[in-house]
């Protein structure tokens, strides 16, 4: 994750009066030294971590291998996400549902693409539309996306609000792994992105699902 880094800087004072004032302060030392206190996440407390931690911290240009699965999986992810969207216009009987599927498949659509160009940059392989999603958090059943192609009016509704909540569950619990084991800043950027958006719209879902 990014970490806002604030060091902690001891003040060297020097004598005024001294008539051979010595070797200089050895400033690079002391920064090197200096604690760094890294917020937390939201709710939980800052941390003081060494000059060290902080190295590997940060954030960096370069992909490692929870990056690039990530986005392969998000892709997947993001296409079943689109996929369910796109029923809403025709089967939904609610039209804020239909908005809310709407804004879904305009959010996620370019993030596709993005994703996609991302991994074209670092050489990696892009999934297929076949792409198998054994396993991966949140994703609907074939019996689920029949069922829900079948379905029309109020009982689409609830089901869509059903099966997209946990959908958007899974991707959370996906941006918070690669937070975690991921490298690239882009990627980071993308998973906060990913996390916050879905999270409030589980919130609009959950009063639509209370309205019932």
């Amino acid at each position: 994750m990014r970490v806002a880094l604030v060091a902690v800087v001891a003040a060297l004072s020097l004598s005024a009066c001294s008539a051979d004032p010595g070797p200089p302060p050895v400033q690079a030392k002391a920064e090197s030294t200096a604690p760094i206190i890294a917020p937390g996440r939201p709710g939980e407390p800052a941390r003081t971590i060494s000059p060290d931690e902080a190295a590997t911290a940060v954030p960096a240009p370069t992909a490692n291998a929870a990056d690039v699965k990530y986005v392969q999986d998000m892709i997947t992810h993001h296409r079943q996400a689109v996929d369910m969207a796109v029923l809403a216009p025709s089967r939904a009987d609610s039209a804020a549902l239909k908005g809310l599927a709407s804004r879904i498949k305009d959010a996620q659509g370019p993030e596709i693409q993005y994703m996609t160009t991302w991994l074209q940059q670092q050489g990696m392989k892009v999934p297929d539309h076949h792409a198998s999603h054994t396993g991966m958090p949140g994703m609907a059943t074939p019996e689920q996306m029949r069922a829900l192609k079948a379905a029309s009016g109020k009982d689409f509704d609830r089901l869509f609000l059903t099966l997209m909540t946990a959908h958007h569950q899974g991707a959370i619990t996906m941006s918070e792994q690669v937070l975690v084991g991921g490298s690239h800043i882009k990627i980071e950027e993308l998973a906060n992105d990913v996390a916050a958006t879905q999270s409030a719209e589980i919130r609009r879902m959950r009063e639509m699902q209370a309205g019932l």
